[in-house]
């Protein structure tokens, strides 16, 4: 009796060191994500930041474990467009500074990660002097076919740049971002694809000033100019609430005007767009209402499959599993687990997976963020995949486990 009493405080006295050995380990300790990820059929993302730069162990731990990375402003046009060097442009087209953007994609080039360009065209804090004639607002707004030409020389620009500095890096962009409204009055009635016409009571410039083909010729334009560069780019639309049924089904009528819009010599449709971000804010928005709900899961698992069968592929581009209680790590755990459970279900069996990347943009823990950020209401105090300064927590012991298992 002695003797099983002695095994038995062994065995407790074993489990207990290994549950404190695992507490403390690294992030880094682990086996890269990215790895267990490609063998379920997809690659893992992460948000870099430019100020991100500077710290060494969230870029460890990027390098370690994500085989993608997307710059969060850089390479949007409202940090690229140069206003001096537009308006002094000798073919009257816009111009660009890339000083950051290029010593993000610099970094994934040295560490051999890729890079989702985000994003091409987007109204949401778009320069305002882009459509004006002189690219200064205080003359009127430049004509529509003059608009359609600074739009095609913008992209066809930027994605020549850095395919042309970094052959290959930038692996895909997001051609054009959030471009179907919420609820009426945004978009017009008789519009299946509900384009925007409005943003929070203000108009959408490239639906009023280029036309309300703005998202067609947009991918028409980013195609061309993969022609041109004979080079493997993907081409993808990205929008949020894209697992909400009512925007679901306008995205998808929007998906297939995109890919009927531009034949061939013989009158085939050119499929134009090649996948769906998804962007995946999950719970509530700035509220714990709402968060790590069930349906969540299914509606997710609906969505990826409904845009697969466009025949396009599609990816988690911007994923924050909200939660804002520090009490709930174990159950926001589990939400976690079992939405990587999901998504390796999707590919399981498929010749060509369904689901290409999942990249997550809630990368930390921050309890200490105020209520009233930005940040706060979109990723929450709690709803990391790691902890403050990259640490492991729950959601990413789960997650890591759920990609080894069988």
């Amino acid at each position: 009796m002695k003797r099983m009493t002695c095994m038995l405080l062994a065995l407790l006295l074993s489990l207990h060191c290994t549950a404190l050995a695992e507490e403390e380990k690294m992030a880094c300790d682990y086996e890269p994500l990215k790895e267990l990820a490609r063998d379920n059929g997809f690659l893992m993302g992460a948000a870099l930041s430019y100020n991100q730069m500077n710290d060494e162990t969230y870029l460890n731990t990027i390098k370690h474990h994500f085989d993608t990375i997307t710059t969060t402003n850089e390479m949007k046009a409202y940090s690229l467009l140069d206003q001096r060097a537009s308006q002094n442009s000798p073919d009257g087209m816009p111009r660009m500074n890339y000083s950051k953007a290029d010593q993000m994609v610099q970094f994934a080039s040295d560490n051999g990660l890729k890079v989702r360009g985000h994003v091409l065209v987007w109204d949401a804090y778009m320069t305002k002097w882009f459509f004006h004639e002189g690219y200064d607002v205080k003359n009127p707004v430049a004509d529509a076919e003059t608009l359609k030409a600074r739009m095609q020389s913008y992209i066809a620009q930027v994605m020549t740049h850095f395919e042309t500095k970094f052959p290959g890096v930038v692996y895909c962009w997001d051609v054009v971002n959030e471009a179907i409204g919420d609820s009426e009055g945004e978009y017009e009635a008789d519009d299946p694809s509900h384009l925007r016409t409005m943003r929070s009571g203000s108009i959408n410039p490239f639906y009023t000033y280029v036309g309300p083909d703005y998202v067609a010729l947009a991918f028409r334009y980013a195609w061309e100019t993969k022609q041109a560069l004979n080079a493997d780019i993907r081409l993808f639309y990205n929008d949020y609430s894209m697992f909400n049924m009512k925007k679901r089904s306008a995205a998808i009528e929007l998906v297939k005007s995109i890919n009927s819009y531009l034949t061939d010599e013989n009158g085939t449709p050119i499929q134009l767009c090649d996948g769906v971000g998804m962007q995946g804010y999950i719970g509530g928005y700035g509220t714990q209402t709402g968060c790590m709900k069930q349906t969540n899961l299914s509606d997710i698992k609906q969505s990826i499959l409904a845009y697969a069968e466009l025949g396009v592929e599609v990816q988690i581009t911007e994923m924050a599993v909200r939660n804002y209680r520090a009490d709930l790590e174990m159950e926001h755990g589990d939400f976690y687990r079992r939405l990587f459970k999901m998504f390796k279900a999707i590919n399981r069996n498929q010749e060509t997976p369904k689901l290409t990347n999942v990249a997550i943009w809630g990368m930390l823990d921050r309890p200490n963020e105020p209520k009233t950020s930005y940040g706060y209401k979109m990723n929450g105090t709690h709803g990391g995949l790691f902890g403050e300064n990259c640490a492991v927590k729950e959601a990413f012991r789960l997650v890591h486990a759920e990609l080894k298992a069988d």
